[in-house]
């Protein structure tokens, strides 16, 4: 309806505002209220005709439209992980050769599993490394002077992984090259890798990968005619599986160590593909500067350094002894692709591509030679201030700079986006109240909408648990998509309709998208101010969820309030929000390779389903945050939540049929089920050491929240009229834990089998009891037996473990209370022995300690019992079974 002559001018100025501020005019048979605002400043009615308003973007181009986008961002991000090298590089005379490097890997992985303490580690894998390195030894140039060193390290120490425990490892075996000038060096860099591996292995990716990486990089290093400034020490080290046994034993008692003045530690927590950095320091930006500037395939992120040390990933490495027992700056990469077949037997040469091997010889390679040429190197410690923000981008190149510019930058853009919001808000000054009042009710419900979205979508995850259809997706990652991330925006999409229809009913569509833009503005503004606050270096995501959109605003402003949301203003808008959307899809990419595979051996006690979907809620939120106001701006989102609930529902349906089996036996790409049998023998003895209570039996443990109910089909026998009763008086339930994780695995099963009897039993026993000052009791015990063993400590009531002779000499409690003691041993080594001091009360006639020992046979003739073998052939092919031969046996002291 065209407006008079007369009012023209005022109707014009009067829309104009409301474009932008404003709502939009109402029918005559509906007046707008007191809060709308349309009134004059004195207070009275404004008067003149209706504009016709600017039509809202049609859904079925608006939709559409943003899910092109967001998959293409999707594509590129997954392009840019696949892309290992750009260029594989020729390998010339001083160049890393990836297939001499393979030629390592696979010699090292044909000896076969490689435990500590077995022939294979010990031996075979020792003497293969010394030939190798004695042949490079013999073409190295006249340049440098290379000296080798056998260690057999004997030590304890206290670690708070996993709860808590103390470890002791004796003549463990590490294998230690020093690449230096001819006329000696006095600093040094140090390179890390571990060549044993888990038990019933071949550990290709964890670690020999590295190890070929290694010796081709002192291959390359020695052949060269130019002399290095510093030293290079290579460590083979032995008894890393070991919870970093071997690492601490060099690392506190070999003489090269005190020269060392960095590190780079290679790792693995998957199968090949690309190696990222996912901790440095610590507070060494040096270091970082280091990478950045000489790797030429970086990979880096300041987000996985941070969750890694959060503790959520139940692993660590030998980054942690080198920072913690040596005082040592140092980078940590590891391989993280495909770790579903991590730690399992499908962890072989075969799968490691070789352009994956070429990339990360480039990378090491590159920047060794930069620290070992590094005048900064031999001043290390003058360079310890502060941590360092860095992240790649696309693979492509890695910025870095100080967290303390960081923190300027995040506040800076902080404070303009609040600016932003203040001024918005003063426009104009008399309508400064209203305008916050919306802003907040807009703060709010996008609040609302993400809270109701992730408790929704929790619901369904727990649903999904409890009807036994967990990990429906861990073989087919698409299924959680359409499962949680469907659902997740279906529901985030009707708050904000309902909303729309029934809170903001006959409101202007461009003021609404306008202020819930604000609105998320707002909400990522608070998020970068408190991560900023909190100390934490992945604040810089919300700089670029800050910074990008409030400068697409700015440039969109104008198009926007005259115009509306044309197809204009929308590519214009995805064009400026490009680098936070591309980045943000880049970086969950990388957080769900790392994290869905966990998920298969994360234990009996985390749901998946609930991890993974708060995971998709939460990016889900996220990508949402500046699309949200596209439901405000469109005419109707019928047809997408239509859609959305239609896959929601047919997929869970599917999903509840059963359709989607968790677990492939797929050879080129298996996804197997992890379990741990062990074939047990317990016997409990009283304070008389008489034996009261024997059994024996296959002791089961199931990796995942499924726990054996997949297996029940395969092998009957095995259900949940068998489940592991807790041993009460006894340490740890009376269980032969190889390690404390007793807190991880709360529901496991005992198989009633046959007694085993082993050729080479443990001997165990005490040696003195001594009474001691101030009422404690000091009790001498030696132990023979396997090359792994665990020690349980129970003090009872009224007593207290003061010290002992292990670590450092302070007792350290694993969770639940109990003491822990990981033991293992090299070959050739004496027998254990160590003493416990307790603080006793006056009368104890029920004894003031109970102390358990477990052997645990991982390789040898006492291996596996013929009970063992049948059961295992019994399992199916998409299972990884691991299975040895333990004792437990209780004493009362």
């Amino acid at each position: 309806m065209s407006a008079r002559p007369m009012e023209r001018s005022a109707a014009t100025a009067v829309w104009r505002l409301r474009a932008t501020g404003g709502h939009r005019d109402r029918d005559r048979r509906h007046p707008p209220s007191r809060e709308d605002g349309d009134r004059d400043t004195d207070g009275k009615k404004r008067g003149g005709p209706r504009r016709r308003r600017v039509l809202p973007l049609p859904e079925a181009r608006g939709a559409p439209l943003v899910l092109l986008y967001l998959l293409g961002l999707r594509a590129l991000a997954h392009v840019s992980h696949r892309q290992l090298l750009s260029q594989p590089s020729a390998a010339g005379p001083r160049d890393f050769s990836a297939p001499r490097a393979r030629e390592y890997l696979d010699n090292i992985t044909a000896i076969g599993p490689r435990t500590v303490g077995s022939p294979e580690n010990e031996v075979l894998a020792v003497n293969y490394l010394l030939e190798q390195i004695r042949a490079i030894e013999r073409e190295s140039t006249d340049a440098h002077k290379i000296s080798i060193d056998i260690q057999r390290p004997t030590g304890s120490f206290s670690i708070d992984f996993l709860g808590g425990f103390t470890s002791y490892y004796a003549n463990i075996t590490n294998v230690i090259v020093k690449l230096e000038p001819r006329n000696g060096a006095e600093h040094a860099v140090l390179s890390n890798c571990h060549f044993d591996s888990v038990p019933n292995t071949p550990g290709a990716s964890d670690d020999a990968v590295s190890c070929a990486v290694m010796l081709e990089i002192l291959n390359t290093l020695s052949k060269s005619s130019e002399s290095l400034q510093h030293a290079v020490i290579f460590l083979f080290n032995g008894a890393e599986e070991n919870i970093l046994q071997a690492s601490h034993g060099f690392i506190t008692q070999h003489e090269w160590a005190k020269s060392i003045r960095a590190f780079i530690n290679l790792e693995a927590a998957g199968v090949g593909g690309k190696e990222l950095v996912f901790q440095t320091g610590p507070e060494n930006p040096w270091l970082v500067q280091a990478y950045v500037a000489a790797a030429k395939h970086p990979f880096a992120s300041v987000v996985a350094q941070e969750i890694f040390q959060s503790g959520i990933i139940p692993a660590d490495t030998d980054f942690r002894i080198y920072r913690d027992f040596g005082n040592i700056p140092g980078i940590d990469l590891a391989f993280i692709e495909n770790g579903y077949i991590y730690h399992t037997e499908y962890d072989t040469s075969d799968r490691i591509l070789t352009d994956s091997i070429q990339r990360a010889g480039d990378n090491i390679l590159a920047v060794l030679k930069y620290l070992a040429t590094s005048d900064k190197l031999a001043k290390s410690f003058e360079y310890r201030h502060g941590n360092v923000v860095f992240f790649d981008v696309l693979g492509l190149f890695v910025l870095a700079y100080p967290a303390r510019v960081g923190t300027i930058m995040n506040y800076i853009t902080a404070a303009i986006a609040s600016l932003y919001l203040s001024k918005k808000v003063l426009q104009p000054k008399t309508r400064a109240i209203p305008n916050l009042k919306k802003l907040f009710t807009a703060f709010g419900l996008t609040l609302l909408s993400w809270v109701c979205t992730l408790v929704s979508v929790l619901i369904v995850a727990v649903f999904i648990s409890l009807i036994g259809r967990s990990l429906s997706w861990y073989t087919h990652f698409y299924v959680s998509v359409f499962l949680y991330g469907t659902a997740a925006a279906a529901k985030l999409i009707l708050v904000h309709t309902l909303a729309k229809k029934y809170f903001y009913k006959n409101m202007n569509e461009q003021y609404l998208g306008d202020i819930f833009f604000d609105a998320s503005l707002m909400i990522w503004s608070i998020a970068l101010a408190v991560i900023t606050q909190m100390g934490l270096c992945s604040a810089f995501i919300c700089t670029l969820w800050v910074a990008f959109p409030l400068l697409t605003k700015l440039v969109t402003h104008k198009e926007f309030s005259q115009k509306g949301a044309t197809m204009k203003f929308v590519m214009m808008y995805m064009l400026g929000m490009f680098v936070p959307y591309l980045y943000m899809m880049y970086l969950s990419w990388t957080v769900f390779e790392m994290f869905t595979p966990i998920m298969g051996r994360s234990g009996s006690e985390i749901l998946p389903d609930v991890v993974l979907a708060g995971f998709i809620v939460v990016m889900t939120m996220i990508l949402s945050s500046y699309f949200i106001n596209f439901i405000y701006l469109v005419k109707s989102t019928k047809t997408t939540l239509i859609a959305l609930t239609t896959v929601f529902v047919v997929t869970l349906i599917l999903v509840c049929s059963g359709i989607f089996f968790p677990y492939s036996s797929d050879a080129a790409n298996p996804k197997p089920k992890r379990v741990f049998l062990q074939h047990t023998s317990r016997r409990f003895h009283d304070l008389d050491g008489n034996v009261v209570k024997s059994d024996a039996g296959i002791w089961i443990n199931g990796f995942d929240y499924n726990g054996i109910s997949h297996i029940t089909p395969h092998v009957p026998e095995i259900n949940d009229t068998i489940r592991t009763p807790c041993e009460e008086q006894a340490p740890f339930c009376g269980l032969p834990w190889i390690l404390p994780v007793h807190f991880m695995f709360r529901k496991n099963w005992y198989l009633p089998a046959p007694e085993i009897f082993l050729r080479s039993p443990i001997h165990f026993k005490i040696l003195s009891k001594e009474l001691m000052p101030w009422n404690s009791v000091r009790l001498s015990f030696e132990v023979s037996g396997p090359s792994h063993m665990s020690l349980y400590v129970r003090p009872h009531e009224g007593s207290t473990l003061s010290t002992w002779s292990l670590g450092n000499g302070i007792p350290v409690a694993s969770l639940g209370g109990d003491y822990f003691v990981f033991y293992s041993r090299g070959l050739q080594a004496t027998p254990w022995h160590f003493w416990v001091e307790l603080t006793t009360p006056a009368k104890h006639s029920d004894g003031i300690v109970s102390l358990g020992i477990a052997a645990h046979y991982f390789f040898g003739e006492d291996q596996k019992s013929p009970q063992l073998y049948a059961l295992l052939e019994r399992f199916p092919n998409w299972t990884f079974s691991s299975g040895w031969s333990c004792t437990y046996d209780l004493f009362v002291f």
